[in-house]
């Protein structure tokens, strides 16, 4: 009985530690996994995996070089230049390098067939192998895994879109935004940047146009607009601009001027007042006559010069009324100019009067400046409700 007890004993023991074992296995191995795939972790994981595959292939060429030619090689190198540092790249080309070696001699001199080993093939095993290694440096030097770097656009495209959401606006105000890269891209120049401030009473809405167009404007657009939005609603409406031009002044882009309009509207009472520097102007549908209003302000561009003054213009909104804010991508090209432009905008947007707008901004787009290649934004704010009559 007692010898019994202790070989049961044993045999728990032993089982336990071979559980605990293979949780520190398993907790080691999750925790590679996770550190590879978010860049921070050693790539040798990769590395072995691609070692093996050349034996396998050099193995099947060997068998029917027919079917897998000796070029087959460029599939671990181009599949390494993406994901192994210039280091264990180096490795991995060694090998791919000696079953190149190995298969030549075994097939025979390339002029006995077309599936040897032929100059031509050596070329591109050592074109790819090239491109592969500047690709590897080129990650190293930015410090940024391949695998890592389509998330991070991924997040930065995400961060734009979601600073650029309108906040909810009370019963009676409707609001809604479209934004169209130039070139189909997911990166803009143009961005919006919202809050509502003073106890939820008052809408503040910025509506930036930055230099440039699609990729190129896009990461100072980001920058900008989280710029932008730690400033609004921490400043009084009149001296956003003014910060705005002076931190604009201090990145000394070489390409660092941006236009901007800034709406403070009041949601009980529906008055505005828009403030702008250099942008295209507003314009207003009063619902009571049918007509469309430019609301210009003046101001000069952001980021020129120092001490730059920004002088507002006022309105306001009853029921019915449309407010539209854009960017010059929408409205002005190399065909037309932008009294044409602002036509057509509102020859497009009188379609919309019936149905209150919504859904309007995009379409507006679509209709107005569909084949544009510059980045488009269309900000629409109307106040429901029947339109007051005018005499």
């Amino acid at each position: 009985m007692a010898a019994g007890r202790e070989r049961h004993a044993a045999a728990n023991a032993f089982t336990a530690r071979c559980k605990k074992q293979w949780h520190r296995v398993r907790t080691g191995l999750r925790r590679s996994a996770v550190d590879y795939f978010r860049g921070d972790g050693s790539d040798w994981v990769a590395l072995v995996g691609l070692l093996l595959t050349i034996p396998m292939i050099t193995t099947a060429t060997l068998a029917d070089s027919v079917w897998i030619a000796p070029s087959a090689l460029v599939l671990p190198i181009v599949a390494g230049g993406l994901v192994l540092r210039p280091a264990s790249l180096l490795g991995l080309y060694a090998a791919a390098a000696t079953a190149l070696i190995l298969e030549s001699v075994q097939l025979g001199p390339y002029n006995e067939g077309p599936s040897r080993v032929t100059p031509g093939v050596v070329l591109v095993v050592a074109a790819c192998g090239f491109f592969g290694l500047l690709l590897a440096q080129f990650r190293s030097r930015v410090g940024v895994p391949w695998r890592r770097g389509g998330t991070m656009l991924f997040d930065l495209r995400e961060r734009i879109r979601v600073q650029s959401a309108l906040p909810q606006l009370p019963d009676g105000w409707h609001r809604e935004m479209a934004l169209r890269p130039a070139g189909g891209q997911s990166f803009s120049g143009d961005f919006v940047v919202a809050a509502r401030t003073n106890g939820g009473r008052t809408l503040e809405v910025v509506l930036t146009d930055v230099s440039g167009k699609g990729m190129d404007a896009g990461s100072r657009a980001l920058l900008l607009s989280g710029a932008f939005g730690g400033l609004l609603g921490s400043l009084p409406p009149h001296a956003f601009l003014p910060a705005a031009n002076g931190y604009l002044l201090r990145q000394n882009w070489d390409e660092g001027f941006a236009t901007s309009i800034h709406l403070v509207l009041d949601l009980d009472s529906g008055d505005y007042e828009l403030y702008s520097a250099g942008h295209p102007p507003g314009l207003q549908l009063s619902a009571g006559n049918g007509r469309w209003e430019e609301k210009a302000a003046e101001g000069p561009l952001l980021g020129v010069y120092d001490g730059a003054q920004f002088d507002s213009v006022k309105g306001s909104l009853g029921p019915g009324d449309v407010l539209m804010l854009f960017t010059d991508g929408l409205v002005e090209t190399s065909e037309r100019d932008i009294v044409e432009g602002i036509d057509r905008l509102t020859g497009e947007a009188d379609r919309y009067v019936a149905g209150g707008f919504h859904g309007a901004a995009w379409h507006l787009i679509e209709a107005v400046a569909k084949d544009v290649n510059d980045d488009r934004a269309l900000l629409l704010i109307s106040r429901e409700g029947p339109p007051t009559a005018t005499h």
